[in-house]
């Protein structure tokens, strides 16, 4: 048996590669991330709240100086990924970051990774904005096939924002990397080119103004909304 490709297969070129770039939204403005610009501010969203770093891989800070030079290192390694600093537009200021990363632009592959949010930015319409802007920016303009996210099998609260934000549960991982000295069992999430103009629609019919009350309440939850 020999399998014949499809016709997005047959037909497929290679993807950009990502780069820095400014994505821009009604709540959120996502810019390349930068230490002397973004530290001072990331610093004060996040000090004294060491659980953000529970699941990622570094931190978390005893210093802005040390988070600093944290921030100096991810701006060296943009071959293996971009960050975006996260500036809600309320505020202007940097109240977390997100990066592509594992960027496989040969066979449309990449993934969102490395997210920090800050507390004040957690369960918003601006962090939402964030992974809309940086998915539309995957698939509109670079071309790629594939997104994915991975995350902890442990980490219960990125399961959930996967699976809120479109994305589809491929399986588990197990002992697929030691992070901090422990064992992680990675959970797989995807989101395929053909997915994304319902995934597009939907997010934005949750992102419109009247979808929220005057309270800044949603009227209509992003899962209930047909995709």
């Amino acid at each position: 048996f020999v399998s014949t490709p499809d016709a997005a297969t047959f037909d497929w070129k290679p993807a950009l590669t990502p780069g820095p770039v400014t994505l821009r939204g009604r709540f959120v403005t996502l810019e390349p991330l930068n230490a002397a610009e973004h530290a001072g501010a990331l610093w004060k969203a996040v000090q004294g709240h060491d659980e953000l770093w529970a699941w990622l891989f570094d931190g978390p800070y005893s210093s802005e100086a040390a988070l600093r030079l944290a921030l100096e290192q991810k701006q060296a390694e943009r071959s293996s990924a971009v960050f975006l600093a996260i500036l809600p537009n309320e505020t202007q200021e940097a109240a977390g970051y997100a990066s592509y990363m594992r960027m496989e632009p040969g066979h449309g592959v990449v993934e969102v990774g490395n997210i920090l949010l800050a507390p004040a930015l957690q369960r918003t319409r601006a962090a939402t904005e964030a992974m809309y802007l940086m998915a539309g920016h995957v698939f509109d303009h670079l071309g790629y096939r594939r997104y994915e996210w991975k995350c902890n099998a442990e980490n219960v609260a990125s399961r959930r924002a996967a699976e809120r934000l479109g994305f589809a549960f491929e399986g588990i991982f197990r002992q697929h990397m030691v992070v901090k000295g422990k064992n992680r069992d990675t959970a797989w999430f995807s989101m395929l080119d053909c997915e994304w103009p319902a995934r597009k629609l939907a997010l934005e019919a949750w992102l419109a103004p009247a979808n929220f009350d005057s309270e800044g309440r949603q009227r209509q939850s992003l899962r209930s909304i047909p995709r």
